[in-house]
């Protein structure tokens, strides 16, 4: 049993929580049903409890310029308030992390790193941090992460915002943050998610955690609000075609491989760590012409692939599964797949071995699952 607990452990507990270890951390994996919790967060709301991400703030006056530097995305491009998607990379393209940014002010960031990777990232930063006139600081053991996803994640959180700051919220737009007061305190609220859902993510410092978390189920009484764990949020984010890193994502794993081609700045007239070797493997066609190249994958039948399943066109071994389960919201098996470049056009059939027997699959375009707006 890992010896990390999240300042909502105690919540978790009493609200029936079967656990599971992610990233070092004891986290709720669901409390009744994880079917229950995912359609929740697709027909009305779920609260996650997201505590175990990092949070490691990035200051000073060439806080912009050491971030062009560390990651592949160009962040002094992003507006004060708003965030970018963006990956930490080793000198080889391989992938450290996926993470988020936010531009708290013109020289205060806020980089948010995975679970298991919060320590990696931030001492990653830490070394590339040189030369540059910043200060890195890991606040991840300080901070908790609330999460409220679904539609009806804006009106349960109107009801415990101020009225004169409704409209903060409203007009929030995606990857944006704004300082509000929630339950009466001023807490960071960015409009991100996980779930390919409209919701908010909120950091608050971890003794006003559990509070925060109750406020919200308060609010969400009459709205469908319920916990929600680690299971649905894997079912969640796979149908929203939204990769896992451990399983989509790692250092052995390139930018163009995985389709995120679009995040490396490559234009960026500064240097940055692996750019020398991502403009090789784009010029050399990986992940586009040559290589593997992450697709989605939809099953003709029942029975769902699983992460490390084989890839099979004609009975020869062109790739590998890296998540899938029954996607709840389709009726139909889903999964994410590398598989060799010249069968990853959507259409292509190809067949997946679910344990000795091979089963159609058909490559289709991501994501599985698009709200409506």
């Amino acid at each position: 049993m890992s010896e990390n607990y999240t300042a909502l452990y105690e919540q978790h507990k009493k609200a029936g929580a079967s656990f599971t270890d992610f990233g070092g951390w004891q986290m709720p994996l669901k409390y009744e049903s994880e079917l229950a919790e995912h359609h929740a967060v697709r027909n009305a709301a779920g609260l996650f409890d997201l505590s175990h991400m990092g949070e490691v703030w990035v200051t000073g006056p060439q806080a912009a310029a050491f971030l062009d530097y560390a990651l592949v995305g160009k962040l002094s491009a992003v507006a004060e308030g708003k965030a970018k998607y963006s990956l930490i990379c080793d000198a080889d393209g391989g992938i450290i992390d996926d993470l988020i940014t936010y531009r708290r002010s013109a020289d205060k960031f806020l980089v948010v790193p995975n679970a298991g990777n919060a320590a990696v990232v931030a001492a990653a930063l830490l070394e590339r941090a040189a030369g540059f006139d910043v200060v890195v600081e890991d606040v991840s053991a300080e901070t908790s992460l609330v999460a409220i996803q679904g539609p009806n994640a804006e009106a349960i959180l109107l009801k415990l915002v101020p009225a004169e700051q409704h409209s903060l919220v409203t007009e929030l737009k995606y990857y944006a943050a704004v300082e509000v007061s929630i339950a009466g305190d001023l807490l960071l609220l960015a409009r991100t998610g996980y779930t390919g859902e409209d919701g908010f993510e909120i950091y608050v410092p971890n003794q006003d955690a559990a509070e925060l978390w109750e406020a919200l189920l308060e609010a969400g009484e009459g709205h469908g609000l319920i916990p929600a764990g680690l299971a649905a949020r894997d079912s969640l984010r796979l149908e929203a075609g939204m990769p896992l890193y451990g399983n989509e994502l790692s250092r052995h794993v390139n930018a163009y491989a995985a389709g995120l081609g679009p995040v490396v700045a490559l234009s960026k007239e500064s240097d940055f760590v692996g750019k020398e070797a991502l403009a090789a493997i784009k010029a050399a066609g990986v992940g586009s012409t040559i290589g593997q190249k992450l697709v989605g994958l939809k099953g003709a039948g029942r029975r769902a692939a699983r992460a490390h399943y084989s890839v099979l066109k004609d009975g020869t071994l062109i790739g590998e599964v890296t998540s899938g389960q029954p996607s709840p919201t389709l009726g139909y098996p889903v999964a994410l797949a590398y598989v060799d470049v010249e069968h990853s056009a959507p259409g292509t059939t190809v067949e997946v071995d679910l344990r000795g027997k091979a089963e159609p699959f058909e490559v289709v375009p991501l994501p599985f699952y698009k709200r409506s707006k």
